[in-house]
């Protein structure tokens, strides 16, 4: 089943998020090699692709887990939890409606 996984940022973690990044993009690129990414990505602070300096205000993946314990255990391992650049993440089952 399809999870998504909502996190929310601290204030002032954009260094901390630079810095945990490469780790980040490891584990999703994983879950992408094994079909099982849907898609992922930040949420600018600004209505701009590269906010710059005013960074993010969180992330969104969705991906395929066996269970909702499981993409729990996931979203709790991400290296950006380890950094401290997360205020808040909810983890909860997503159903895929469109595209079809």
């Amino acid at each position: 089943m399809w999870y998504a996984i909502i996190a929310e940022d601290k204030s002032d973690s954009l260094e901390r998020r630079m810095a945990a990044r490469p780790a980040h993009l490891e584990r999703l690129e994983q879950l992408n090699n094994q079909g099982r990414l849907l898609l992922a990505g930040p949420h600018p602070n600004c209505d701009a692709e590269d906010p710059g300096s005013a960074g993010f205000s969180g992330s969104l993946i969705v991906a395929e887990f066996s269970d909702l314990a499981s993409a729990q255990q996931w979203a709790d391992a991400d290296p950006y939890q380890a950094a401290g650049v997360y205020q808040n993440v909810t983890v909860k089952p997503f159903k895929k409606v469109f595209p079809n």
